[in-house]
């Protein structure tokens, strides 16, 4: 049996299993399933090195407690600090042109959307974007134009249907 099929066999013998032992763990039903849906995204990941493990199903719950665990660190960090965080803003308009770059923007490769929101909308300029990122200037240039080149029809598009 391959890799894939070992695994969606695992998935369907322990998944609702799982679910509910780590939902009684931290007693919210999302989280459990985030947290086990997250181990087998890492299984995965791991290939080949699940079937050298001597209980995958343990090494999945595993996994899931541990990704539960670094979840309420994080939020108790949060917590910690929150206080400190300046008072609420105005909530932030997001009116249908925004929508629209967004989601086209969501089209677009992540190194290539990185650029175009540091340049456009944080007014970054090309060396301060290279700097920031790391990449040599020529590579943010290049990333810029194949950006603007995907994005053109995508938001010519948005534009003809709202016309």
């Amino acid at each position: 049996m391959d890799e894939t099929a070992e695994l969606a066999e695992l998935y369907d013998a322990s998944y609702r299993r799982l679910v509910v032992q780590l939902y009684a763990v931290c007693g919210d039903l999302a989280d459990a399933e985030d947290a086990v849906q997250e181990a087998f995204v890492t299984a995965i990941r791991k290939g080949r090195g699940l079937r050298e493990v001597a209980n995958p199903e343990a090494w999945i719950r595993t996994a899931a407690l541990n990704r539960l665990r670094h979840s309420w660190r994080h939020s108790s960090v949060v917590r910690r600090y929150q206080p400190r965080v300046p008072g609420p803003q105005a909530p932030v308009e997001a009116g249908p042109d925004r929508v629209a770059i967004v989601t086209a923007l969501a089209q677009v490769e992540r190194d290539q959307r990185e650029v175009v929101v540091l340049h456009y909308l944080a007014d970054l300029g090309i060396a301060e974007i290279a700097t920031e990122l790391g990449v040599p200037e020529g590579t943010v240039k290049s990333r810029l134009a194949r950006a603007r080149s995907r994005l053109a029809p995508l938001l010519d598009e948005k534009e003809d249907r709202h016309v």
